[in-house]
């Protein structure tokens, strides 16, 4: 897991995929206000069937600009298909997205991935109804390895 803050404000990007769900100090990390990302490297090329992502639940909100993109190039650059996107003014610079925003719980957002097949998954936020910050629990990718 990488993320575009190399120096998280609480927590470790390990505990993004570590199966752990709580929203307890130590569970999850918190990263810079604005625009940030969290990266997963599925080490190969794999179909994708699911995304689930958990923000901070602990408290009623809703994250801004959540985009969920997929791609075969580590940089984003080439190959990407957005999964899914609630920026409907396009602040992000992401693209304009359609789909709703939601508020946050401790069941997660289950984000159909339709067998598109990538070796990198990244997930941004623009800060959350509360504050600017942003803020990771986990992520669980649904999929099997491209043969």
């Amino acid at each position: 897991v990488t993320s575009s803050d190399p120096y998280p404000i609480i927590g470790d990007l390990t505990l993004v995929t570590d199966g752990e769900k709580e929203s307890e100090d130590g569970f999850y990390v918190e990263l810079g206000e604005d625009l940030q990302w969290v990266q997963i490297d599925l080490e190969q090329a794999s179909e994708l069937f699911g995304i689930a992502v958990w923000h901070y639940h602990a408290q009623a909100r809703a994250y801004l600009d959540v985009v969920v993109q997929v791609s075969d190039d580590p940089e984003f650059k080439t190959g990407v298909t957005t999964l899914f996107n609630n920026d409907h003014d396009n602040s992000s610079k992401l693209g304009r997205g359609s789909d709703p925003a939601y508020v946050e719980t401790n069941r997660g957002r289950l984000i159909a991935a339709k067998g598109t097949v990538a070796r990198y998954v990244r997930l941004y936020s623009h800060g959350n109804s509360s504050d600017g910050l942003n803020h990771y629990i986990e992520v669980e990718v649904f999929g099997r390895p491209k043969s």
